[in-house]
């Protein structure tokens, strides 16, 4: 994968240290934002600094994984970040049992309707708007919630490595959720490759997968990262039948929409074992955890819910559509 082009000081000053080696100081302030989800330099700026933890860049030495400038320079951009999540996303945690917190949550979520908008109303053009924008995380689904495996213990480890064994295709290449996506990528015309869409897509869906990758790279997150998998676990099944639907209406066959009707039926199995077998075994061996939890979970259903909006609101005005 290439360097995606720089979208402003930030990202253009990153850049510039992974191809040149730039020694040159930060000397701008990175500010406080009223709606850093949406900013287009901090968001690719973190992907970037996000992604040296994955697989790199062609032409970017390795070590800059490690590179403390770089890590500096990451850390400064996530304040504006997390201090928003932080203020957007926290949950007063009750007496109830964890599981039952997750679920109110997610019931009391009023977020746009973009599901049941595919499975009806989507033309061909929006559907492939709509996986084009998916594939910035869907082509490397479960590696961030990855992160926690080592950081877990006992019955949490074991519930995590079951729903990440089921996202890699259970041993079968050909069945891991990333290669079922490629094929409904390519139903639709779009290049599979890996990050080929991340120079066109816009700021909130590079935050999707940076509100995860907040939470993998940084072990103090464990709990957050085990709520956000969890609230995507819980509110996976009725989404993705409907996608699933606009799909076939659109055209598409059974392989070609393979990737919606697998997390129909494995994503109802892995509801159960995230809210209890994850999240519930997590909370009792780290019962000061419950609110990183269900911040996590908040974090999830609000950046998802951001991105929603975005797409329904470009299709509605396409003369604002960034792709």
């Amino acid at each position: 994968m290439q360097l995606p082009s720089p979208r402003g000081p930030l990202s253009g000053w990153l850049t510039n240290r992974l191809t040149r080696r730039d020694h040159a100081a930060l000397t701008f302030e990175i500010e406080r934002l009223d709606r850093p989800y949406a900013d287009e330099d901090l968001q690719l700026a973190l992907w970037i600094a996000y992604e040296l933890q994955y697989r790199g860049f062609d032409g970017v030495d390795a070590d800059f994984q490690w590179d403390t400038d770089v890590i500096a320079f990451r850390s400064r951009l996530e304040q504006p970040w997390s201090d928003w999540l932080e203020a957007n996303c926290r949950v007063t945690p009750t007496t109830e049992p964890v599981a039952v917190q997750l679920k109110a949550l997610i019931a009391s979520d009023d977020g746009p309707r973009l599901a049941p908008y595919l499975r009806r109303h989507a033309t061909k053009e929006q559907f492939r708007d709509f996986v084009l924008n998916r594939s910035v995380y869907q082509l490397k689904e479960a590696d961030p919630h990855s992160f926690g495996i080592p950081r877990l213990d006992g019955a949490a480890k074991a519930a995590l490595v079951e729903i990440e064994a089921d996202e890699y295709g259970g041993g079968r290449p050909e069945r891991m959720h990333s290669e079922l996506f490629r094929t409904t990528m390519r139903w639709l015309g779009l290049d599979d490759s890996y990050g080929s869409y991340v120079d066109v897509v816009p700021a909130v869906t590079l935050a999707v997968s940076n509100v995860m990758s907040l939470f993998a790279i940084h072990r103090r997150w464990t709990g957050a990262l085990v709520g956000h998998l969890a609230a995507l676990e819980m509110t996976s099944t009725l989404p993705n039948r409907q996608y699933a639907a606009g799909a076939f209406r659109l055209g598409a066959s059974e392989d070609q929409a393979g990737y919606f009707t697998e997390h129909v039926e494995a994503d109802a199995v892995h509801e159960q074992i995230a809210a209890y077998d994850l999240c519930g075994n997590y909370v009792q061996q780290h019962p000061d955890a419950i609110a990183d939890v269900l911040f996590g979970a908040s974090c999830s259903l609000t950046i998802d819910n951001l991105f929603a909006e975005h797409l329904l609101t470009n299709w509605k005005s396409p003369r604002l559509a960034s792709v």
